[in-house]
């Protein structure tokens, strides 16, 4: 991974060994590349089932792969027009740089208004599309629960605290919090708080509570010394109502696997009590993506069990995530940053496939985060100690 250069203001930091953990600056590269290899992974098998998969591809899908429709993809439905497959990533990685460059303008904690005032104009400027093979608003490939986002704050002027209710309730806005817990590594709860205020605009429900959860998931996976284990422990001390039993069914069952082929069937059985999805992801049922406090999204939960049937394993976990098919791409994605935190070591060949298809420096983001999360981490110490002085002269401590 390409070092990040500090300027003299800033902390050089220690740099990895072989034999020594992974630092701050590797865990965030690992994360956002492991989360963007994922999603391009993930792609070009969208929407199918295992079986369907397998049969399609002669077996388990083993690294990157084609369009599913070969060269058809141009006008084959319902993918057409969009270039899934070859290393191109999806919705899921232009949203997640998209809002490491609201992290790059704002340098602080992000709030509901910087979604507003930052994200929705991202969304607006024109810049190079994968899939389309061309320039063009973000805004014209991203899926509808997203277009919400510019419906709702640039045409709408909804309160951005409040513009999330009535979307659909999807894995839209989980599936690009990874940067809030990369920039919150180490403090789960924070990141679940910041990513609850983060996602308020853009969801509400199930879908806003595993934007939380998933950023809680990715800051405990920075903690030296963590573990598939410790991560979902993490995200269970916070997760509430459906999202939780969800995890909790599916990551009790990934607990006894260890090969993700025998793990496929169990895993969907698991979280198909909590997924309002239904049997077939292509055609929804008629209670599909509602508000409820008893269901919880597909992907989330499917990724953590994924981590744990991979052991941290990076290639494993996110090959045993695209296998799984349905929103594969979204619980790769997931998944993939995760084991990134975790220290997981992203293929280099499949990372410079997908950085050259999608014509991406994949790093940068990361080398722009790293930065901003130590300074986001300078202000924390400060604002804490003033805390500390203020309520120590109120207590009659000092």
């Amino acid at each position: 991974m390409t070092p990040t250069t500090a300027t003299a203001a800033e902390p050089v930091p220690a740099p990895s060994t072989p034999h020594s953990p992974p630092g701050l600056d590797d865990r965030i590269t690992r994360a956002l590349v492991g989360a963007a290899v994922g999603d391009a992974l993930g792609g070009p098998v969208e929407g199918w089932t295992p079986e369907q998969i397998a049969e399609r591809h002669g077996g388990r899908v083993t690294g990157i792969v084609g369009p599913w429709h070969g060269e058809n993809w141009r006008t084959a439905r319902p993918i057409a027009p969009y270039h899934k497959g070859d290393g191109h990533v999806t919705d899921d990685t232009l949203m997640t740089h998209a809002l490491v460059r609201v992290y790059d303008r704002v340098r602080d904690h992000l709030d509901a208004y910087a979604v507003a005032d930052h994200l929705v104009p991202d969304l607006l400027s024109p810049r190079w599309i994968p899939e389309l093979e061309a320039e063009a608003l973000p805004l014209q490939r991203i899926f509808l629960a997203e277009k919400w986002l510019v419906a709702r704050l640039h045409y709408g002027h909804v309160d951005p605290r409040e513009a999330g209710a009535g979307n659909i309730v999807n894995c839209g806005a989980a599936m690009y919090m990874a940067p809030v817990g990369l920039v919150n590594a180490g403090h789960h709860e924070a990141a679940y708080a910041e990513a609850l205020e983060v996602a308020a605009p853009h969801q509400s429900s199930y879908g806003r509570e595993a934007a939380g959860v998933f950023a809680a998931a990715v800051a405990a996976a920075c903690r030296p010394g963590a573990t598939p284990g410790t991560v979902v422990d993490a995200a269970l001390t916070l997760a509430k109502d459906g999202t939780r039993s969800a995890i909790e069914a599916v990551c009790e069952v990934a607990a006894r696997h260890d090969d993700f082929e025998a793990a496929l069937a169990p895993l969907r059985a698991a979280v198909e009590p909590f997924d309002t999805v239904g049997p077939d992801y292509r055609s929804p049922s008629l209670g599909a993506r509602r508000p409820s406090r008893l269901h919880a999204i597909e992907e989330l939960p499917v990724a953590l069990g994924m981590l744990l049937v991979g052991g941290g394993d990076y290639r494993r976990t996110v090959l045993g995530s695209v296998n799984y098919g349905r929103d594969c791409d979204s619980i790769a994605t997931m998944s993939g940053a995760i084991a990134g935190a975790l220290g997981g070591e992203v293929p280099a060949d499949w990372a410079e496939t997908v950085a050259e298809a999608s014509r991406l420096d994949l790093e940068a983001p990361a080398r722009t985060l790293a930065q901003v999360a130590r300074e986001v981490f300078a202000r924390d110490v400060e604002r804490r100690r003033s805390h500390e002085e203020a309520f120590a002269a109120l207590a009659g401590t000092r």
